[in-house]
């Protein structure tokens, strides 16, 4: 097909879609545009890079010196911080119940002061609070589920259509090259484990809505727009299967089964059940790794038994650290003297040109490598937190609790072989957006699920004094 063919026919087909799932009786606030533009960023590529002036597939560190990139993000940071300052009590309530995030945003920030460029760092933590930002600008949203509808079709409706017609048809622009000179499959991403995060984290919001569609018979014009997030639906695995990430591959189908679990009646009307449930998903994955089950795990997701040199990676890593402690500070470990000793390690042992590496490709590794032990502790803490937050949330409002929870675990395991843990990572994004939204529902920001809703007949619910539980009375299951 003729590429100018397939353009219009991409352009028409992305329209249709906004139009099958038009909804003209939910209205949400202007400022939801913000963190659209923002992950819409997040999840392509930088905005020096679309203008031609940076080459795509490049590191951070790229990014961190445009003066571009560095006045769009800025300009966006200020504009959320003003719907912030607007909206200061929901935000207010929502910093206070989230200390472990505001805990490791202030030791982030008091490791800038040993680090190797302190200035850089700095730098990059004023973008990290955009992150930040930008999630709050989103759960701070009158009604946090139509938000959250909208954001994921919106970008799902703009990121899968385009990035196939990349692909297929553009592949000067749809696909790069690694530095051993291997194609890779990369859409409007920079690379395709950037492409496979970002189809992970939509999928799965797109199978969350589809699922509720489902279970929410009564709803207007329910079939077109399950005609709409089905088809996206359809985009975003069969793109999964292009980029050929195993990891975002493994996670989806990891993140799709809790969700489907969480649906299911016998789970959504006793939420302990929830527990065993992710007990026995750790448990399992605690126990192949134990028993060397890894190497079978790695040949499944189509990876060599070290994980694609991963293991060389962590290795050379950790022998390189400069302080167990502390680390090199906030995101200074690659931009540090030491890890020219990690490229030694490396080339000793045969890797051919380990210059390029700018991640350690497993996120506690990486939280160890810039903030050390301390900063291990403060990640372990937000993800503990945040699944209990998960929980509490997910016994008052059983659909958005459950998506929160998958994004939660999700987030745990794909930092095992990614660095997700990182500032302007869509994965970091969406564990925060999961944290702080969990959150919005146990503190009451977020209206509780009625019976009907939860797939309960009859009975009557009420908030107890603590004004984090609910009691169904007469109910039936």
């Amino acid at each position: 097909m003729n590429p100018s063919l397939a353009t219009l026919i991409c352009f028409v087909g992305i329209a249709g879609l906004f139009y099958l799932d038009r909804d003209k009786t939910v209205q949400t606030s202007k400022a939801l545009w913000l963190p659209f533009i923002y992950l819409w960023i997040m999840g392509s590529r930088a905005v020096s890079t679309w203008l031609g002036l940076n080459e795509p597939g490049v590191g951070k560190s790229q990014i961190d010196g445009s003066p571009i990139d560095a006045a769009v993000l800025g300009f966006l940071l200020l504009c959320a911080l003003i719907v912030l300052t607007k909206r200061g009590k929901r935000t207010l309530l929502l910093l206070r119940a989230n200390w472990p995030i505001l805990a490791y945003f202030l030791y982030c920030l008091i490791s800038v002061a040993w680090s190797f460029h302190p200035d850089v760092a700095f730098k990059r933590w004023i973008k990290a609070i955009g992150d930040l930002a930008m999630v709050l600008v989103i759960v701070t949203e009158p009604d946090l589920r139509n938000a959250l509808r909208h954001l994921f079709s919106r970008l799902g409706f703009l990121f899968f259509p385009t990035s196939v017609l990349l692909i297929k048809y553009f592949p000067d622009l749809g696909r790069v090259y690694d530095p051993f000179g291997l194609e890779q499959d990369a859409g409007v991403s920079s690379g395709k484990n950037m492409l496979g995060v970002m189809l992970l984290v939509i999928s799965l919001g797109t199978l969350w809505q589809l699922i509720t569609l489902l279970r929410d018979k009564g709803r207007p014009n329910r079939r077109r727009h399950l005609l709409a997030q089905g088809a996206l639906l359809v985009f975003g695995i069969a793109l999964l299967s292009v980029a050929h990430s195993a990891t975002s591959i493994a996670c989806f189908v990891l993140g799709s089964g809790l969700i489907f679990a969480t649906g299911l009646r016998a789970i959504r009307s006793r939420a302990a059940r929830v527990h065993l449930l992710c007990l026995a998903i750790f448990l399992g994955g605690g126990l192949a790794l134990l028993s060397g089950g890894e190497t079978g795990a790695a040949n499944a997701l189509g990876r060599e038994s070290n994980l694609s040199g991963r293991t060389d990676i962590w290795a050379a890593v950790l022998a390189s650290s400069p302080n167990p402690i502390v680390g090199a500070g906030f995101e200074s470990y690659w931009i540090s003297p030491t890890v020219l000793v990690f490229r030694r390690i490396l080339k000793d042992e045969g890797w051919w040109h380990p210059d390029y590496l700018n991640e350690a490709h497993n996120g506690y590794i990486e939280v160890y490598l810039n903030l050390g032990w301390v900063g291990v502790g403060l990640i372990s803490l937000i993800l503990i937190s945040g699944y209990r937050r998960a929980i509490a949330a997910f016994r008052l409002n059983a659909s958005i609790g459950g998506l929160m929870l998958a994004y939660i675990i999700v987030a745990a395991f794909y930092n095992i072989t990614e660095a997700g843990f990182r500032m302007l990572d869509l994965m970091w994004i969406f564990l925060l957006l999961a944290i702080v939204s969990a959150s919005a529902v146990v503190t009451g920001l977020v209206d509780r699920e009625t019976p009907r809703i939860l797939g309960l007949r009859g009975g009557t619910a009420s908030r107890t004094p603590a004004g984090n539980k609910f009691i169904l009375k007469g109910k039936t299951a």
